[in-house]
């Protein structure tokens, strides 16, 4: 599998692309994943840029992956629609399939959850664009009374740490090869949080898929 994502620091920060190659290895697989990404960048800003549509047509992908910046989605749901049908056209053009990296909350205000997740979801149906629900696993996780989960927040209280971003990777894994993700050996988490963080990935991918049918 092939995968161009498009992006910014919720993407790079301990490069989710590669945690998600990382996953699909223990299972026997390749995904090869190009990321273009820049520090708070929108999907507009990436649009205008250009660099990102010459990726999409320069090569070919099974996905293209489309992060918005993180709290556009609640503040404009309309201009993040925009931007996202702006490179859809693009990419089925080129032959590939959109999908949607949909992210969490700040820390800060956990309320929001519910507009990012209909702001993604709501884009994606009408594109019938995949949708990786990484901020509702998050939402999943951190709804969990005993608290026994690694932090998944950075101490800035947006970005993630390693296990956050291992709980996006593990969803991506569920959602585009419709499985399982499998154990690994990542360093800096313990077998123990590798294992709820990819058992929460999953109940959420699985959920929602039986939700669509």
């Amino acid at each position: 599998m092939r995968a161009l994502f498009i992006g910014n620091s919720f993407t790079a920060r301990n490069d989710v692309p590669a945690l998600v190659a990382r996953l699909a290895e223990s299972r026997g697989k390749r995904f090869e994943h190009r990321l273009i990404s820049a520090g708070g960048a929108s999907l507009r800003m990436h649009w205008n840029r250009g660099e990102a549509q010459d990726a999409i047509r320069g090569e070919p992908w099974d996905y293209v992956v489309l992060q918005e910046q993180s709290t556009l989605p609640v503040k404009n749901a309309r201009r993040m629609h925009e931007n996202v049908r702006l490179f859809d056209e693009v990419i089925r053009g080129a032959g590939a399939r959109t999908a949607l990296y949909l992210t969490w909350a700040r820390r800060h205000a956990p309320e929001t959850q519910r507009a990012i997740t209909e702001a993604y979801t709501t884009i994606g149906a009408e594109l019938g664009a995949v949708v990786v629900p990484a901020g509702v696993a998050w939402e999943r996780l951190l709804a969990r009374d005993d608290q026994s989960y690694p932090e998944l927040y950075d101490a800035d209280g947006s970005h993630p740490t390693l296990a956050g971003s291992y709980l996006a990777a593990c969803t991506f894994y569920g959602t585009l090869f419709d499985e399982r993700p499998a154990a690994g050996d990542v360093p800096g988490l313990t077998r123990a949080e590798e294992e709820l963080l990819r058992e929460s990935a999953w109940a959420t991918v699985a959920e929602r898929t039986a939700g669509s049918r």
